[in-house]
């Protein structure tokens, strides 16, 4: 069988002729000879090893030579080979064939190639290098030749099938050949006998067709089949082996194993499977290295390692071999892609819009839902501010009614009290200007006895007035003023008791006044409108929650809510308490009396130690 791989280009040189300056020459010596390669095979021609290797090893070969590949393929008969008559009638057929042929590199492809080329190399190619791939542990090596080794690795495979079975038991190995020697049977028992006290294994290369059919189909539970080779003759109708398997796989009741990689989709699950794509290149880059010019005695022989485990994902699931069992680094062949082997593209395409038309959405719902908190903050704000303005309008009102009341009280005061009195001391003056000199003498004692008590009345009224304007005592500290506010508004009909607890000693003035004010302001509020026959005040420091001030009585209670709205004397509290930055609350039922709590923060009420506290005016 001969392939051209490249053709020379011969109409140059008669392109140069026909132009009449050149004189015409051969056409070698202008263009590059094509390389000339000669390969045995061991194989037949049908053999998946040849499709292989007619395919890769032309295609590197060619770039050893500008003028082309001329490729020759010749078939050693392995049913024959061993028959001495045989291998001289095939030398002379070569030789007839090739007489005269001049080869550039012959390769032998298989150890009984190599062999046959050993023994008719002085006949048919003397000084022509060789390129041999070969199996054996230690293969003669002629002169003028270099190779590839790859030992066979029967065992590899055996450990697949028990990682993918765990409960495998029974091996049953078919090599099935017309001569024994051609088979795999003494490599095949030297490895796997390091198997044999973990596994039952058994060699069925002496049955015929129909009992190894028979034979497989009625295997044993916890069994594998190996299938290394079948080539006999008698299979007529199964010529070539990878037909046969497909057959065996068929029937077998096993899951099938085997050890190159032209078995895979051909039934077996898989296996440590030698690859003769790796075969073909690796022999035809020694090839390539010898036509370059290089000695092939320099070149030492490559021993490699041409397995692979593979699997077949269909078998696996035939057999209901789980994946997960399957090792790492195992290649997995034939899987039937799924929909993100097929639409992964699509989905992520499709997922990124999702992504991002959610992320806008998301983003929208956000900006909204952030808009209508602010503007709800905004009409909150609103509304406060018109609260607040409205309840300042009304303070103010009530402030300025506030203060003209006042103002009517002082001068109702100085006017019936203290401008009464002056008035009675000026017509006492004025008497004892007018008397007579012995009735003056007389009398002066009792005018004067009078006069000085009308001033003493006078100048209690100015006191009181200005006390109850801004009271004086605050200035020795909050508890003493209180407890001369309980002296001075305890009666007869209302009794008050005052209290305190780890009062600090110094408190800021505006948190002393406000304090007082309130205690000032409750008691009135229980001495006029409550009907209290007892007022309870107690003062609190060192609270969890700062200075707590509280009044109770036992009055008739009122309406608060009521009181808001009504009154100032509620609101002046109130202000007075959050201006230190305080809490008012106020509690009272009907029949049950009114409970009124102040807390101030510490931290307010209470003066930091380098502040000097300055005088209440």
């Amino acid at each position: 069988m001969r392939h051209r791989a490249v053709w020379p280009a011969q109409p140059i040189v008669a392109m140069l002729v026909a132009l009449g300056g050149i004189a015409p020459v051969h056409a070698q010596s202008l263009t590059s000879r094509a390389k000339q390669v000669l390969v045995l095979y061991e194989t037949r021609r049908s053999s998946q090893l040849v499709a292989i290797s007619d395919r890769e090893i032309p295609n590197i070969l060619v770039e050893a030579s500008t003028g082309g590949l001329d490729y020759y393929a010749e078939f050693v008969d392995p049913t024959r080979f061993m028959q001495r008559d045989y291998q001289r009638t095939f030398r002379d057929f070569l030789h007839s064939k090739y007489k005269g042929q001049q080869f550039d590199l012959v390769i032998a492809m298989g150890d009984n190639a190599l062999a046959f080329v050993d023994a008719t190399r002085p006949d048919l190619y003397p000084r022509t290098p060789v390129v041999f791939f070969a199996t054996g542990p230690t293969p003669r090596r002629p002169a003028n030749s270099t190779g590839v080794v790859c030992r066979l690795n029967l065992g590899g495979t055996v450990t697949l099938a028990l990682t993918l079975q765990p409960n495998l038991e029974n091996v049953f190995v078919v090599n099935a050949a017309d001569d024994p020697n051609r088979g795999y049977d003494a490599e095949a028992r030297t490895q796997l006998r390091s198997f044999e006290r973990q596994l039952a294994i058994t060699y069925v290369s002496d049955l015929d067709k129909s009992q190894l059919e028979k034979r497989l189909s009625r295997l044993p539970a916890r069994s594998a089949v190996y299938f290394l080779i079948y080539n006999r003759q008698g299979v007529a109708e199964h010529s070539r082996p990878l037909d046969y398997l497909d057959r065996i796989t068929a029937i077998a009741n096993a899951p099938t194993y085997s050890w190159v990689d032209s078995t895979m989709d051909h039934g077996i699950v898989g296996g440590s499977l030698k690859s003769q794509t790796a075969q073909a290149q690796a022999v035809a880059q020694v090839g390539l290295r010898l036509l370059r010019g290089e000695q092939a005695d320099a070149i030492p022989i490559a021993f490699v390692d041409l397995n692979i485990k593979q699997v077949d994902w269909r078998q696996l699931r035939r057999w209901g071999i789980s994946e997960t069992r399957v090792p790492s680094g195992t290649v997995v062949r034939f899987r039937d892609p799924t929909l993100w082997d097929r639409y992964s593209n699509v989905i992520i395409g499709a997922a990124a819009v999702l992504l991002a038309q959610t992320a806008l959405i998301l983003g929208l719902l956000l900006q909204k839902r952030r808009r209508q908190s602010a503007e709800k903050q905004v009409r909150e704000s609103a509304a406060k501010l018109r609260s607040s303005y409205d309840r300042i309008r009304d303070l103010g009102g009530r402030l300025l009614g506030a203060q003209e009341a006042e103002r009517a009280r002082i001068a109702r005061e100085l006017h019936d009290d203290v401008s009464q009195q002056l008035a009675l001391l000026a017509i006492d003056l004025d008497l004892m200007r007018g008397e007579s000199q012995l009735a003056r003498r007389r009398r002066v004692d009792h005018l004067v006895q009078g006069a000085f008590d009308r001033a003493q009345d006078v100048a209690k009224s100015v006191h009181d007035l200005s006390h109850r304007l801004h009271p004086g005592r605050l200035q020795i500290g909050l508890v003493a003023a209180l407890s001369g506010l309980e002296r001075e508004l305890s009666t007869q009909g209302l009794k008050i008791s005052f209290t305190h607890e780890r009062v600090p000693a110094g408190l800021q003035a505006d948190v002393t006044l406000c304090l007082f004010r309130v205690v000032q302001e409750a008691l009135q509020n229980a001495h006029k409108h409550s009907a209290a026959s007892h007022v309870f005040v107690r003062l609190r420091g060192n609270d969890p929650v700062g200075l707590v001030l509280t009044v109770t009585d036992d009055g008739v209670g009122f309406n608060v809510d009521a009181a808001w709205t009504t009154g100032l004397g509620l609101v002046s509290m109130a202000e007075r308490v959050e201006s230190v930055g305080g809490r008012l609350k106020i509690r009272s039922v009907f029949g049950a009396g009114t409970h009124l709590e102040v807390s101030v923060p510490l931290a307010t009420a209470q003066l930091a130690e380098e502040t000097v506290a300055l005088p209440i005016h």
